[in-house]
C-alpha cells in the first residue's frame, strides 16, 4: 500500500501536464529515456524538452522517417520491413528495443504510422499509429487509430506516446 507520501506525490503527477509527468516518474524511478519517432518527427521529443530539468533523464531521439533509417539507426530487420511494413506492431517493438540498446536508456519509446493524407490502404488506412515501449527489458506494443487531417494525428499520436509512457513507468516498480 502506497504511503501518504507517495499518495500525493503520484496526485501532484497526475495534475501536470503529461511531459512534465514522464520526466517526474523518469526521475522518481532513476530511469533514462530515448524516443525512436518516426511519423511524429521528434514531436514527442520537443515536449519532453520543454520541461525543465529533463536532460537528466532524457538521453537522445532518433527520427528515423525512412526505412533505412529504422534500419541504421535502431536495427530494425529487413525482414520486417519487407513483411510487416514499417508501419506494424513488430517494427514498432524493434524500433523501441532498437532504441533502447544504441542509446543505453532503461526505456525507450517508438512511433511510427500513417498521418496522411495519402499512404493509406484497407489494411492499414490513414491514422493507424503503432507505438512500442521499451522498459527495462521487456518490450509492449500498441496499436491506435486516430482520426482527423495530418497534423490533428501527429498530434493525437504524441498525446499518446507520452499517455504510453507514464502508463509503463507506472507499472513498473523500481
Amino acid at each position: 500500500m502506497a504511503s501518504e507520501k507517495e499518495a500525493s506525490e503520484e496526485s501532484a503527477l497526475e495534475e501536470t501536464a503529461l511531459e512534465e509527468t514522464v520526466v517526474g516518474l523518469l526521475k522518481k524511478k532513476k530511469m533514462t529515456l530515448s524516443l525512436a519517432e518516426s511519423c511524429t518527427g521528434g514531436a514527442v521529443a520537443a515536449d519532453i524538452v520543454n520541461v525543465p530539468g529533463a536532460s537528466e533523464v532524457f538521453m537522445c531521439g532518433y527520427v528515423t522517417y525512412t526505412n533505412r533509417a529504422k534500419r541504421k539507426c535502431l536495427g530494425v530487420k529487413k525482414s520486417t520491413l519487407k513483411k510487416e511494413g514499417a508501419v506494424s506492431a513488430k517494427c514498432a517493438g524493434q524500433m523501441a528495443k532498437g532504441g533502447a540498446k544504441a542509446a543505453k536508456t532503461d526505456v525507450c519509446l517508438s512511433v511510427t504510422g500513417l498521418a496522411g493524407p495519402g499512404g493509406g490502404t484497407e489494411e492499414t488506412p490513414v491514422g493507424t499509429v503503432f507505438m512500442g515501449c521499451y522498459c527495462a527489458g521487456k518490450t509492449t506494443v500498441r496499436e491506435f487509430h486516430f482520426e482527423g487531417d495530418r497534423k490533428s494525428i501527429r498530434d493525437q499520436a504524441v498525446d499518446q506516446a507520452l499517455t504510453f509512457i507514464c502508463d509503463r513507468l507506472r507499472k513498473y516498480d523500481r
